[in-house]
């Protein structure tokens, strides 16, 4: 393992543990180290880091600026490490991400969709009650797509009407109450739920007919 690899080993954890998702980062790292590698060279340099950053040519400059920002955190993790790395200049590939407008859906497509879920057909019936409910959740706390996915049955307090959102962004949680009518609404789903399937594989509060 060269070096660089090994420095990559202990690069990710401590960034995950400050709370990085780092979603493609460990697989492009471990791209570029490979490039290095073929380049014959274990130490990063500006033009190297370039060089890798500036593929595919037909990419975006900020699909590059992207690749190129990666570099640079972990090349200045290796300068601890390596006198001789290099840490590319900001000023290189000056790119600006510029985010899509979220698409924001009236009350009536709200309630549409929720209609639409609530005819979704499947062998046990339980397609329906899982979308409409998942769907009726997001619309009435705001959470994040993921954060409803995630929740386990303990995470849902349906007494003390709150739910525990865990891990969520940065790694933080937090304890969200519901209101009355959304805490019925889980209340009938999770009944629906267990007399359909008494016994699953998982502890996911939203499930599918597979369990």
């Amino acid at each position: 393992m060269s070096a660089l690899s090994m420095a990559l080993t202990d690069y990710l954890p401590i960034r995950r543990a400050l709370g990085f998702k780092l979603y493609g980062t460990g697989l492009c790292l471990a791209q570029f180290i490979h490039f290095a590698e073929v380049e014959g060279t274990t130490v990063i340099s500006q033009d190297l880091a370039l060089r890798w950053a500036t593929q595919p040519k037909q990419a975006s400059p900020n699909h590059w600026a992207t690749r190129l920002g990666m570099v640079r955190q972990f090349a200045r993790y290796c300068s601890a490490l390596d006198a001789h790395t290099e840490i590319p200049a900001v000023d290189l590939l000056p790119a600006r991400y510029v985010r899509k407008p979220p698409y924001l859906y009236s009350d009536e497509e709200v309630i549409r969709l929720i209609l639409a879920a609530e005819q979704l057909v499947s062998p046990q019936g339980l397609r329906a009650a899982t979308y409409s409910t998942f769907f009726a959740l997001l619309a009435v706390t705001g959470m994040r797509m993921s954060e409803p996915l995630a929740l386990n049955r303990s995470d849902v307090d349906l007494n003390q009407g709150a739910l525990t959102i865990r891990d969520s962004k940065f790694g933080k949680s937090r304890w969200l109450p519901i209101h009355t009518t959304t805490r019925c609404a889980l209340q009938r789903y999770s009944e629906q739920r267990d007399r359909l399937f008494p016994a699953t594989l998982t502890t996911s509060f939203f499930v599918s007919e597979q369990g």
